[in-house]
Order: C-alpha cells, then sequence, then structure tokens
C-alpha cells in the first residue's frame, strides 16, 4: 500500500490528486486491475469528477453548503458536524481502474481530495489490486 500527505489551505477545497494517485500506480508492477484510494479521515473524503472548468468544483462546493449548511442545529459539539456529513454524502474511497499501467478516466475527469475541515494535514492511502483476465491476484 502507498500514502500520501495532502496539507490543504482552506476550510473546504477539492484539491486534483490524480498525478499522486498515478504515481502510486507507476510504483508498482501491476498493468491491469484497479487501484483503490481511501481517505482514513471522517471530515474529508474523495471523488471523481470533471476538471476541465473550474467552475465545477466551487458548484460541488456550493451545492453541498447549501445541502448541508455549517450552522444547521446539530448537536456533535465540535462545531464540524456539517463535515462529518459532507463526507458521508461524498464517500471516503474511489475505485478506479487501470489498463496498460494507466488509470483509466475520462476525458474531463480527476481525481479530488476534498477537504471538509480544513485548512489541515491529511493522508490518503492507494491501494494498487492488480488482475489478470479478469480475476484479482
Amino acid at each position: 500500500m502507498k500514502s500520501f500527505k495532502v496539507k490543504t489551505k482552506s476550510r473546504e477545497e477539492l484539491i486534483d490528486i490524480t498525478s499522486l494517485v498515478t504515481t502510486a500506480l507507476q510504483e508498482s508492477t501491476a498493468t491491469e486491475g484497479m487501484c483503490l484510494v481511501y481517505c482514513p479521515h471522517t471530515t474529508a473524503g474523495i471523488t471523481i469528477n470533471e476538471n476541465a472548468d473550474p467552475d465545477v468544483v466551487r458548484d460541488l462546493l456550493f451545492a453541498l453548503d447549501r445541502a448541508v449548511p455549517l450552522e444547521g442545529g446539530y448537536h456533535h459539539a465540535e462545531g464540524n458536524s456539517a463535515a462529518h456529513v459532507k463526507s458521508s454524502l461524498v464517500g471516503a474511497s474511489c475505485l478506479v481502474l487501470f489498463s496498460d499501467g494507466r488509470l483509466v478516466l475520462g476525458q474531463w475527469q480527476s481525481i479530488f481530495f476534498c477537504e471538509f475541515d480544513g485548512p489541515r494535514n491529511r493522508t490518503v492511502l492507494v491501494k494498487i489490486l492488480p488482475t489478470r483476465d479478469g480475476v484479482a491476484l
């Protein structure tokens, strides 16, 4: 398993980590399979979305803020309840196929680390799951 650090700068932000995941994949010898990208934090997440237009990232954060406002009458005393909810909605991981040693992403897709309670120093874990003829090794 590989890991890398992500240093966030804002309370909420999406950071493109595709190149870091690609580096972790290139450090393995596998050419076909699945790549699990996992965030071991309860106030952050991982998602795949468009990275061609920066308005998409802004719109995602805006929509999440509308759906889960910072001040929502929560009972959790730390003041970061919205971050916990957003993390659960987005999810802690994504599974990305790879073929010929390259991530299989759509033309506009990138893998994002989603910070909902920053700024912080975070860790992302990457597990390469090689396959041969569609069967896990």
